[in-house]
């Protein structure tokens, strides 16, 4: 006899009950969305500051030089000091130039006299000739006598002057107040003008120069940002200027441009730029390296991101956006320059969208994630 293929009637109930245990037995488990801080991105206007290694450099430097020649009698300042305008630092043997002085002040008298009996001459010819007592010729002789001594005269007084001025320039006096220099020649010296008449020089040093540059491409990058209404320059550039020394500490004292160089160096392919700053306490000397501050420009409706938030892919940089049903979706940026701690965000984000900046680590794209607000308070969320 045959096996009944028909299985028993309760089986049959229970089956569709087995089913079922086993399809929720194998059931992919459901994992609760992430948790990640979001941050509403805000357009806002913000400062703009630039930053430049710079050099200090004297607003004038002067050569003190001879001007006359003789012999060097002293040194009188300390070297390495500063000196005010006026202040004597050499004195030369004046005592040639004394004589000089003397014999053409004598000079002097003597053509004094001689053009005096010329005039003399001439009144008395012309009282005469009217008697017809002389001749109009020696009427002329004596004019043209008293014309030369008028000439020789002129000269004479300006020998007088000349001798005077070499007179004066045996002391040789500081043109202003500055930083004096290393002397070049001992006391006793044979000095001359010329090459070898260089004695020392004087710095200038309140108020002092800082010389910076830029390169081409960054001036470029620059006039692209203004012609695209990205960057707002100070009304006539007039820029603060801030300081830092080589330590770290910020000079007490902000400066402001006063020159621009008009092209650029064809051996490094920068531009030139100077600000001037007040230096009463002499805190600032020539040579040295600093770090400048240019202060003054703004860009209005800048977008900012925290730093942490931007992420890098095989297509560059992207971070995440919070969409509908607070969805996770991937966007790439294209980023400009830090600003503190953020990014400044050029394109790929508009104002009022939710970007993730702290758990991106456990995000899916385009899977659900649980909004809470920031952990600080990040800049780009300050308006």
């Amino acid at each position: 006899m045959k096996p009944n293929p028909r299985l028993p009637i309760p089986f049959l109930c229970l089956l569709p009950l087995v089913l079922t245990a086993c399809q929720e037995q194998h059931a992919a488990p459901e994992f609760p969305a992430p948790e990640v801080a979001i941050q509403r991105v805000e357009a806002h206007t913000i400062p703009i500051e630039w930053e430049f290694v710079g050099q200090t450099e004297s607003s004038r430097l002067v050569e003190i030089r001879t001007r006359v020649e003789g012999v060097l009698d002293k040194r009188l300042y300390e070297e390495g000091t500063l000196v005010q305008k006026g202040q004597v630092l050499f004195q030369m043997d004046d005592r040639p130039f004394a004589a000089a002085l003397q014999g053409q002040k004598g000079t002097l008298a003597q053509q004094e006299a001689k053009q005096q009996n010329a005039k003399r001459s001439v009144a008395r010819l012309k009282n005469l000739i009217s008697q017809n007592a002389v001749s109009q010729k020696d009427v002329d002789d004596a004019e043209s006598q008293l014309a030369e001594a008028d000439a020789v005269l002129l000269t004479a007084r300006a020998n007088v002057t000349s001798a005077e001025l070499n007179l004066s320039y045996a002391t040789i006096k500081s043109p202003l107040t500055g930083l004096s220099g290393k002397t070049k020649k001992a006391d006793g010296s044979f000095i001359s003008p010329g090459q070898d008449g260089l004695l020392t020089t004087v710095t200038q040093t309140d108020p002092m120069w800082v010389k910076f540059s830029t390169s081409e491409t960054r001036l470029l990058e620059v006039n692209e940002a203004m012609m695209k209404k990205q960057l707002i320059m100070p009304e006539n550039a007039n820029f603060v200027v801030d300081l830092h020394m080589a330590d770290g500490s910020v000079y007490p004292l902000s400066g402001k441009m006063n020159f621009s160089e008009k092209q650029f160096s064809t051996e490094t392919g920068t531009r030139e730029f100077r600000a001037a700053f007040a230096n009463p306490d002499m805190k600032l000397v020539p040579g040295q390296f600093v770090r400048v501050t240019l202060k003054g420009a703004i860009r209005p409706d800048a977008i900012l991101v925290p730093q942490r938030a931007v992420m890098q892919g095989q297509q560059g940089k992207y971070l995440y956006v919070v969409g509908t049903a607070n969805k996770a979706e991937i966007r790439p940026v294209e980023m400009g320059d830090w600003y503190g701690d953020d990014w400044i965000i050029e394109s790929g984000l508009t104002s009022g969208e939710l970007v993730v900046v702290d758990g991106m680590s456990h995000v899916i794209p385009n899977m659900p994630v649980k909004p809470l607000p920031p952990a600080d308070n990040a800049r780009g969320s300050q308006p």
